[in-house]
């Protein structure tokens, strides 16, 4: 018997199967072309500059988002956030189906989330929403994400953006070059 196993460099896991890498990142561009409220959540490891290179990763991330009109809820830290939890504003990491809830969210987009904890929201929301969730993981990435990118940097950062405009553009999209 055997369970949902983590992709090697090169692979993505897609819905519990690995496939080649870049048939995982034309499928995220193909969810966050289709949602209705996409989401992206940011986590410390891209929201506070603390070593080089993060600000250009973010840079990159917002480009991604922006590509899809999607809106950018942080998760800024991962403490508790009690008594008053605000879903309106943050990603709390205790309850982030809350968040989902409120916002009507239909596809949500996990980076810079340390995997510990994004395993953990990642699982609530899966348990308890109908979020389809993504991960870019700077490391291995996480096996409860609908489909998880592995060894995310800037270069697959962009990399996904030009697919996602490339996948926009075959589907009609507006400022094709």
């Amino acid at each position: 018997m055997k369970g949902v196993v983590l992709p090697e460099k090169g692979e993505s896991l897609v819905e519990g199967c690995i496939l080649p890498e870049s048939d995982g990142m034309k499928k995220v561009a193909e969810k966050l072309l289709s949602a209705k409220n996409p989401v992206f959540v940011p986590g410390p490891l891209i929201l506070w500059n603390w070593m080089d290179g993060v600000e250009e990763k973010a840079k990159a991330f917002i480009e991604l988002s922006q590509t899809v009109n999607a809106k950018i809820i942080p998760m800024p830290d991962y403490r508790p956030k009690y008594p008053k939890i605000e879903p309106e504003v943050e990603m709390n990491p205790v309850h982030p189906n809350l968040t989902i809830i409120h916002h009507n969210i239909d596809v949500c987009v996990f980076a810079g989330v340390h995997s510990h904890y994004a395993n953990i929201a990642l699982k609530l929301i899966r348990g308890g929403t109908s979020c389809y969730t993504i991960s870019l993981s700077e490391e291995a990435g996480n096996e409860d994400a609908m489909i998880s990118i592995r060894d995310v940097d800037i270069a697959k950062i962009k990399q996904l953006t030009e697919i996602t405009k490339n996948l926009k553009c075959q589907q009609g999209g507006k400022h094709c070059e």
